[in-house]
Order: C-alpha cells, then sequence, then structure tokens
C-alpha cells in the first residue's frame, strides 16, 4: 500500500507539472485566445466522450443540473480565454503570478456558496495577496493588462472551482465535464459568429506545429489531467491534493525562465511579490487541513 501512495504522490506531481506547462503551451500557440479555447474545449470534449463510451457511463442528467453545467462550462470557457488573453498580452510568469490570487477570491465566493461565515486569518491572508499583487504592479506597470487579466482568470477559476465543488458530490466527474466542454464549445461559437472575423476562411487553416501544441493542450493536459486528477484522488487525501496543486504556479514559472529566459526574467521585486502571493496560498491550505483535524470528533 505504501508504495501504491508514492506512486499516485508522483503521479499527482506530474500532474502538476503538466498544469503549469498549459502555460508553457498557451506562449507557443500562435492562436487568438479566444480560437485557442475553442480548439481546446472542442478536442477535449470530444476525447471525452470517446472515454465516457468506453466506460459505458450513463450520461443522462436532469435538465435542472444540466442548466448548471452549462453555466459552469461558461465561467470555465471564461476562465481558459482571460487566462491565455493574459499570457499572450504579457508573459507566463505574471499571469501564474496573478493566478495564485484565486485563494484570495475563494475566502469571499465559498462563504457564499456553502452559507459559511468568513474566517478572520482569511481575511489576513487576502491582505497579504493584495500586497503581493501590489509590490508587482510598482515594477511591471507595463503589463497592467495581462495582470488585470489573470486576476480575472484567478476568479473565474474560483467560481468554477466552487460550482464544480457542489455537482461532483452527485454526477460522475467526467460526465460533468463533458457538459461543461460542450457548454464552453457553443458560448464561444456564438461569441464567435457575432464578431467581425471570428469564424474567418482560414480558422482551421492552423500550421502543423499549432496543431500538434493544440492536441498536447486538449488530450493530455485537459482530457487526461482531469480523469487522472480524479483517480490520484482515490488514494490521496484531497488536502494533500489541493496543497500540491498549488505549486503549478512555481513549476510553470520555472518552466518559462528556463524555455523563454529573455521575456520571462523578471525584477527582483516581482519574485518577492509573487513568493508573498504563493506562500500565502500554501499556508491557507495548511491552515485549513489543520483546522479539519481539530472538529474531527
Amino acid at each position: 500500500m505504501p508504495n501504491v501512495k508514492f506512486k499516485n504522490q508522483l503521479h499527482l506531481h506530474f500532474l502538476v507539472f503538466i498544469a503549469g506547462f498549459t502555460a508553457i503551451l498557451g506562449e507557443l500557440i500562435t492562436l487568438e485566445a479566444i480560437s485557442l479555447v475553442w480548439f481546446r474545449m472542442t478536442i477535449a470534449g470530444v476525447l471525452m466522450l470517446l472515454y465516457l463510451k468506453l466506460k459505458k457511463i450513463n450520461l443522462r442528467v436532469p435538465k435542472k443540473d444540466l442548466i448548471k453545467f452549462f453555466l459552469a462550462g461558461i465561467v470555465i470557457a471564461l476562465h481558459w480565454i482571460t487566462f491565455f488573453a493574459a499570457i499572450k498580452v504579457s508573459n507566463i510568469s505574471i499571469t501564474l503570478a496573478m493566478f495564485s490570487t484565486g485563494a484570495f477570491f475563494a475566502s469571499f465566493i465559498e462563504p457564499i456558496f456553502y452559507k459559511r461565515k468568513i474566517i478572520p486569518y482569511e481575511i489576513v491572508f487576502g491582505l497579504i495577496v493584495i500586497a503581493g499583487v501590489f509590490l508587482i504592479m510598482q515594477t511591471e506597470l507595463n503589463y497592467i493588462l495581462g495582470i488585470c487579466l489573470g486576476i480575472s482568470s484567478a476568479l473565474f477559476s474560483t467560481l468554477f472551482a466552487v460550482m464544480n465543488g457542489k455537482f461532483v458530490a452527485k454526477y460522475n466527474a467526467s460526465v460533468i465535464s463533458f457538459y461543461e466542454f460542450v457548454s464552453g464549445v457553443l458560448f464561444i461559437s456564438i461569441f464567435l459568429w457575432i464578431l467581425p472575423n471570428g469564424f474567418h476562411s482560414g480558422f482551421f487553416n492552423l500550421s502543423i506545429l499549432d496543431w500538434g501544441y493544440l492536441t498536447i493542450l486538449a488530450s493530455i493536459c485537459t482530457a487526461y489531467a482531469f480523469i487522472a486528477s480524479v483517480y490520484v484522488m482515490k488514494y490521496i487525501t484531497p488536502y494533500s491534493v489541493v496543497l500540491t496543486y498549488n505549486l503549478e504556479p512555481i513549476y510553470g514559472i520555472v518552466l518559462a525562465l528556463i524555455l523563454f529566459p529573455k521575456s520571462e526574467t523578471m525584477s527582483p521585486l516581482f519574485y518577492v511579490g509573487a513568493a508573498l502571493i504563493i506562500c500565502t496560498v500554501l499556508l491557507n491550505a495548511i491552515f485549513k487541513h489543520k483546522k479539519k483535524i481539530k472538529i474531527k470528533p
């Protein structure tokens, strides 16, 4: 059993590495953020459907819940669009540092959804996160649009996570994801039809490299990563999973520095601000875990 747990711990860190690599692919793919997310969700949706059919998982869902899944699909689409748009207008380091502010939003969104009181230390952590963002803005004002988009992405991501937390208690996680992907594709498709240069003649005329990167993004970084993360949670506590996934910005920023040293090397103050945000996120997860242990009978 310890050997199985160790293998799944390694698997989990590989999944977090994949999550960090998503930002790298966002930099490499030459498409605009909206088109990029449309392709990602379309390919991932098809792959998820094949997986569901292979496993013979029932796709039937009541209409009331289906509407909720579709709303969540729009939220995750907006998260990915703002995430990749932030990379396009700034860089990976800025985007991932701002994405880490999601824990700050969670401290206010979770109490609304789960009808609990705001915990005092979450407010303190939130203020530290704001201080981290302020430090980054002091030296990186030329990336202000990327900072705003990155924070928006964190907000949408947190909202999506809280919504999904209620769904997974009732339905198969893969079924939920499939309908969310379908919803996201429909939402973006409507948006692209409205835009003057949305669906144009060369929309599907992509380079071989872009098709390759998109395939990796949709298959390994989306469909596989999601299915595998659900599997890993059978052997590892939710706390360990959440805490490990909070390392995603660190993996992503380190990868970006190695692969794109010229565009990703930031000022010392940026790394101080990013460290403040990431350390606060990790501390928040540790405090929550200790509180759960204390309230156990």
